[in-house]
């Protein structure tokens, strides 16, 4: 199968991270899994941070544009899913309402992933802002009772990425942010945005005093590949309603058209 992964970051300004993310989903996805990586447009950003901007609700909804574009190029180019594979989610409900295909969420897997069994969990992010959007996003998939806090980690991504050539002591910090949300009652920990998540787990963090911590990149692959073998066997069923029918294909491209938001 053949998954677009979209980033919120200019994966071109990011060798480190890339080389990271390629690395990783080679271990985590199926053997006939292609996961085909995208970032954002470059330029996007005034640097290689993307946090200035995504920490605003306006930016981000404008930011992910791209991400709507990225799902219609993947639909017409037949891709079998699409993941948003950012924290934020920018525009997911949405995207799935207008593209006919299996769409997936980072935030809204690695969450789904962290309830297993039962469990509370906690998150941390080190754009400090998203926290509140997280707890937004959580109780909107429906599992807004099972989480005790979406907390600031206490670093940066700019320390994340010095981080993948020297992890030992930012390890060592997100342990001790874990253990704090862990004293909570959490039983599951999140790690937060993307680059934190690979590096954690090309450093084998898979745990923190006997509580998981969920390789939230990993759950979405899974879910993408459960998503495609389900609509391929018929079970996937239809979306209804508001926020599931998919509008009619002529329609939507009138109005993409009209706004000049249909991909070239």
């Amino acid at each position: 199968m053949h998954i677009w992964h979209q980033s919120f970051t200019v994966l071109s300004d990011l060798a480190a991270y890339d080389d990271a993310l390629k690395a990783h989903f080679r271990r985590v996805a199926r053997p006939d899994t292609v996961i085909d990586m995208h970032g954002m447009r470059e330029g996007t950003y005034r640097t290689n941070y993307p946090g200035d901007d995504i920490k605003h609700v306006g930016f981000q909804f404008l930011h992910a544009i791209q991400f709507l574009q990225g799902a219609l190029i993947a639909e017409r180019q037949g891709y079998d899913a699409f993941a948003l594979s950012t924290l934020p989610e920018p525009g997911l409900r949405e995207i799935r309402a207008l593209v006919d295909m299996p769409v997936v969420g980072y935030g809204e897997c690695a969450a789904r992933a962290a309830v297993d069994d039962g469990r509370k969990f906690g998150a941390l992010v080190f754009i400090p802002e998203l926290a509140e959007l997280y707890r937004d996003n959580v109780r909107r998939h429906g599992l807004g009772c099972r989480l005790v806090g979406a907390c600031d980690v206490g670093f940066r991504f700019t320390d994340v990425l010095a981080g993948f050539a020297s992890p030992g002591r930012l390890i060592d910090r997100f342990r001790d942010a874990a253990r704090d949300l862990i004293g909570r009652g959490a039983e599951a920990i999140v790690p937060g945005e993307a680059p934190l998540n690979v590096l954690l787990a090309m450093n084998g963090v898979s745990e923190v005093d006997g509580v998981p911590v969920i390789d939230s990149l990993g759950a979405w692959v899974r879910a993408a590949e459960a998503a495609v073998d389900a609509r391929r066997s018929g079970m996937q069923a239809e979306g209804t309603g508001y926020f599931g029918a998919i509008p009619d294909p002529v329609r939507r491209a009138e109005i993409l058209d009209f706004y000049g938001l249909n991909p070239a």
